[in-house]
C-alpha cells in the first residue's frame, strides 16, 4: 500500500513538472512571436521613413490651382530622385518650396526654363517672343490676362498652375522664380481617390 501511495505521489510530481515546462515553452514562444512582430513593425517604420525622406514625397493637394489635372484633396506621390542627374523639363509638374515662404510646399507646372523670356498676352504664354503660344490644352478654362515679360534666371524656373485663372503662381509671388535647389521632386502618381489611381502628366 505504501509503495502504491509513493508511486502515485511521483506520478503527480512528474505531471506538475511537465505542465510547468509546457507553460514555460508556450510563454517563450509568445514572447518570441511578440518580438518578431515588434521587429517587423519597426522595420516597416524605418523603411517608410527612409522612403519619404530620400525617395518619395507624399502630399495632399490643398487647393484648386492644378485642376483638372490634380483635384483638391487628391493624394499624390512625387519622385525625389527625378532631378538628381537631370533638369526639370517644360510641362513637368513639380513639388517645391514656395519661394516667398520655404516652410510651405507648392505644386505647379514648369513653364519657363532657365534663360528664357516668358510673356503672357491675353492668357497665352509666349517663350522668347515666339509667334506661337505654348500648349494650354490642360487648362480647364480659357486663361486670361497679360503678364510679364519675365526673364528667368539661370538655375531657376517659372511656374504656373493649370487652373490659371484661379492660381497663385509665379505671376503673383514676390520672389517670381523657383530655384532648382528648391524643387523637391516630380509628381508621378495619384493614389487617392481610389477611382482616380494612376500616373500624372
Amino acid at each position: 500500500m505504501k509503495e502504491r501511495i509513493n508511486s502515485k505521489e511521483t506520478d503527480i510530481t512528474d505531471s506538475v513538472s511537465g505542465d510547468t515546462a509546457a507553460a514555460e515553452r508556450k510563454e517563450k514562444s509568445m514572447t518570441r512571436e511578440i518580438l518578431e512582430y515588434v521587429g517587423m513593425i519597426g522595420a516597416v517604420v524605418v523603411i517608410a521613413f527612409l522612403l519619404e525622406t530620400f525617395i518619395v514625397i507624399n502630399a495632399r493637394i490643398p487647393s484648386a490651382s492644378m485642376e483638372n489635372t490634380i483635384m483638391t484633396s487628391d493624394r499624390i506621390f512625387g519622385n525625389r530622385l527625378a532631378y538628381i542627374n537631370d533638369d526639370p523639363k517644360r510641362y513637368d509638374i513639380v513639388i517645391f518650396k514656395y519661394p516667398d515662404d520655404e516652410s510651405q510646399l507648392f505644386i505647379k507646372r514648369v513653364i519657363g526654363l532657365p534663360g528664357e523670356t516668358v510673356e503672357i498676352i491675353d492668357g497665352k504664354v509666349y517663350i522668347n517672343n515666339s509667334a506661337e503660344p505654348l500648349d494650354d490644352s490642360f487648362c480647364p478654362e480659357t486663361p486670361e490676362g497679360d503678364f510679364g515679360p519675365y526673364v528667368v534666371p539661370e538655375g531657376s524656373y517659372f511656374m504656373l498652375g493649370d487652373n490659371r485663372n484661379h492660381s497663385r503662381d509665379s505671376r503673383y509671388w514676390d520672389n517670381t522664380f523657383v530655384s532648382k535647389d528648391a524643387i523637391l521632386g516630380k509628381t508621378i502618381f495619384r493614389y487617392w481617390p481610389i477611382t482616380e489611381i494612376g500616373t500624372i502628366s
